[in-house]
């Protein structure tokens, strides 16, 4: 019997390329505090998408399980617009939001994606209440055509068993 051999991912890298990712990660955040959600939108490459897996199943398939967001680039601008109107009661007036982004890991592939894994904590504070998210990202980076950086795929994995006393997740995580 001939043993099968897997290549091992690539190793997580100490580079320019880890402090790109680590500067492009707190500009996000700080476009997402801002409410800045259309050029926040900008970071996505026009096939990108945004994850939440359901609190019971942070490593389910969005193919067949479960999601609390699973939004391709077309939900994500309904979402973004969404959340900017006075429709959007839980977020309307605007919560405060406050993210703490840290433990940055950074792997590059050979086919130029860029793997991030990162802890954040993201307080939301509405009508005198303060909410926390535990959560962290395993998100996939590419380089768009001017050689910046772009999110093909956003996943934020909360840490909670459940979204009590949230109840749901209205702001983008």
């Amino acid at each position: 019997m001939t043993a099968v051999t897997r290549s091992a991912p690539a190793p997580y890298v100490d580079s320019p390329l880890q402090r790109e990712v680590e500067q492009f990660l707190y500009a996000e955040a700080i476009l997402l505090d801002e409410w800045r959600l259309h050029e926040w939108l900008d970071l996505f490459a026009p096939d990108g998408e945004y994850l939440i897996p359901s609190t019971d199943n942070p490593d389910g398939d969005p193919g067949k399980d479960l999601f609390l967001v699973q939004d391709d680039r077309f939900l994500l601008e309904q979402r973004v617009n969404s959340l900017l109107t006075r429709a959007a009661h839980p977020a309307y007036p605007h919560s405060r939001t406050r993210r703490i982004v840290g433990n940055v890991q950074v792997r590059a592939d050979d086919d130029g994606k860029i793997h991030v894994s990162a802890n954040v904590v993201v307080y939301r504070i509405r009508v005198g209440v303060v909410h926390t998210y535990v959560a962290h990202y395993r998100h996939v980076l590419s380089r768009d055509a001017s050689g910046g950086l772009q999110f093909l795929r956003r996943k934020a994995i909360l840490d909670l068993d459940a979204l009590r006393p949230h109840g749901k997740v209205s702001i983008i995580l």
